[in-house]
Formats: C-alpha cells, sequence, structure tokens
C-alpha cells in the first residue's frame, strides 16, 4: 500500500510545511509552497487522489480533455521540476511541541512548522444488504477501474449527480447496457452530460427508485427496488458521492461542520493556528479539482506568512 523511500529526505529536520494528500489540491499547494522558497514535503495514502480514476476530465482550464491519470502525471511531473519529494504513507497523530507540530505515521515521525490537510475524500456507501459481501464481485465504486470487465454486460450506476453520469457514459462504451437508479426525478448532471446520457440508446434512467438489496451467488446478478421488483444486473456501481477524510482533524481538534468538513476561512486557515485544510475535506460549497488547486494555493501562501513571522532561524 505504501511506498516508504526515504532516500534523499532529511527525516531529523523540521519542514517549513508538510502537506498531507495526494491529488491536485495537495500538488498545487506543494507546487506554490516549493516556489515561495519554503522546504515542503508531500505525505498521501495514493498519488493521484481520486481524481485519478476519473475516465475523462473535460473542465479543467487550458486543457480541453484528459484522463484523471493523465491530469496527475501532468502534476506530477510539475512536481518532480520542483524536487518536491512526496512519501506514500499515512500521518496518524499531531502533536503541537513548542514551536512546530510532530506529525506520526505507521512507520516514521515527521517535523513541521506548517500543515496542509488535503486528504479529499472516499466514496460513500450504499449501505444495503449485499454492498460488502460482493463489494469487488459486481459491486464498484470506480468504472475506469472496473468497467473494462463488464465487456457486453448489463450494469446499473447508483447514483443522480454528474459524476454517476460520466460513469454511465464510460460504461456505456464496453457494456450492453447501463441503467442509472436514480431516487429523485431528474439527474443532476452539468448539461453537456446529461444531453450525452439521453442522446445514448445504451443507456436508460430509472427514476424515484432506490435499490435496498444487492443479490448473488459468487457474484452480482440482481438488484432488489424499493417497490419490490428484482432487476437483472451483472454489476453494480455506486457514485452517491463522497465523505471526507477529515478523521485526524478532528483527533487533534480542528474545528469540523455537522458533514465533518474541515471549517476553513478565505485563507484556508482552520481553528488551530499553523494548520490549514483545502479541497474535498475541507467546506467549500463546490468540489472541482480547480476550486480544490485554488484553496491548495491560498494554503501555501498562507502557510508561507505564517512560517515567516515565525522568524524562524535557519
Amino acid at each position: 500500500m505504501f511506498n516508504i523511500d526515504m532516500e534523499g529526505i532529511d527525516l531529523e529536520k523540521t519542514f517549513d510545511l508538510i502537506v498531507l494528500g495526494g491529488g491536485p489540491t495537495a500538488i498545487g499547494c506543494a507546487i506554490y509552497a516549493a516556489r515561495f522558497a519554503m522546504d515542503v514535503l508531500v505525505i498521501g495514502k495514493t498519488f493521484g487522489g481520486l481524481i485519478a480514476t476519473t475516465h475523462i476530465v473535460e473542465n479543467y482550464p487550458a486543457i480541453t480533455s484528459i484522463s484523471g491519470q493523465g491530469l496527475m502525471d501532468m502534476f506530477k511531473d510539475h512536481m518532480d521540476s520542483l524536487n518536491i519529494p512526496y512519501i506514500s504513507d499515512e500521518i496518524r497523530t499531531i502533536d503541537k511541541i513548542d514551536d512546530h507540530f510532530e506529525l506520526h505515521s505507521f512507520f516514521q515521525n515527521f517535523k513541521a512548522y506548517s500543515i496542509c490537510i488535503a486528504t479529499g475524500s472516499e466514496r460513500r456507501k450504499l449501505g444495503v444488504s449485499g454492498e460488502e459481501e460482493f463489494a469487488g464481485r459486481g459491486v464498484s465504486y470506480c468504472a475506469t477501474c472496473d468497467g473494462p470487465f463488464y465487456k457486453d454486460k448489463v450494469v446499473c450506476v447508483i447514483g443522480g449527480s454528474d459524476s454517476a453520469a460520466k460513469e454511465a457514459l464510460f460504461l456505456a462504451q464496453n457494456t450492453q447496457k447501463v441503467y442509472i437508479i436514480y431516487r429523485g426525478k431528474e439527474i443532476r448532471a452539468e448539461p453537456i452530460n446529461k444531453q450525452r446520457v439521453y442522446e445514448n440508446d445504451k443507456i436508460e434512467i430509472i427514476n424515484n427508485t432506490n435499490i435496498v438489496e444487492i443479490k448473488g451467488d459468487n457474484t452480482v446478478n440482481s438488484v432488489i427496488f424499493d417497490n419490490g421488483q428484482e432487476f437483472e444486473v451483472d454489476g453494480v456501481f455506486i457514485e452517491i458521492g463522497s465523505d471526507p477524510n477529515s478523521d485526524l482533524a478532528k483527533r487533534i481538534g480542528v474545528e469540523t461542520n455537522d458533514k465533518g468538513e474541515i471549517i476553513i476561512n478565505r485563507k484556508s486557515e482552520t481553528s488551530i493556528p499553523g494548520i490549514f485544510a483545502a479541497g474535498d475535506v475541507a467546506d467549500a460549497p463546490f468540489k472541482q479539482a480547480i476550486t480544490g488547486v485554488s484553496e491548495g494555493v491560498i494554503a501555501a501562501y498562507s502557510a508561507f506568512d505564517y512560517v515567516k513571522e515565525m522568524n524562524i532561524e535557519y
């Protein structure tokens, strides 16, 4: 799971900024911190974040169309050009010691004068019978990852967001049929993607419907609707939103809202001085790669000001 290659990284020193996360928000923050001549380290569980599993990205300025992985490859190239170190690890606890923070992972301890939490979010579970039982055996949370296994098969996408629409469009390239199962009256995708869904003969929307059970033998073969109907499918792709990865922030006393999102101000500051947050883990209402990068850049600038005011002697 983790790559803990520490070669060339001085773990005895105190970094100006440690960025937690591996998605565009975290890397954007680190790139600007490096440009501010800060001594920065990035620590993330998985490089790329959720966007790396996205089939196609068409709303990132200056890039007309690219895969999510392709976009993160560009971020990686930019980060490498600035010699920004990245460690694949997970921070478990953080302590404030005098003028700095001490971060403790599974494998190592780190020190920093400031921290940016950009740990993003994780896919929300449906919470119905059969979901856990058939995870990886017909239940998936990533069409890009698992879609190729369903060539010429019948699948359903649960959800009505823009992400659900894009998942359905990707799956329709290889599957026999894609059903979008949505509890609402009409899917909430961006107009361009909604139009693409409606124009695709292989996609059919079933509105005002919930799935209450997922059934199968060795793999999924049907779902049960809330009206009692059993509906045959070979695969279930769940796309009902995500929850912020804010457990670490909560453990160290950073203030969060009722959704578990870290509360930040316009400077990406949290309730604890020296700790900043940005991206999907924070309480901004609009969650996109571009807005997350913007918040990460602001966090880098705010961290730069915070550290500069400490008058640290190197």
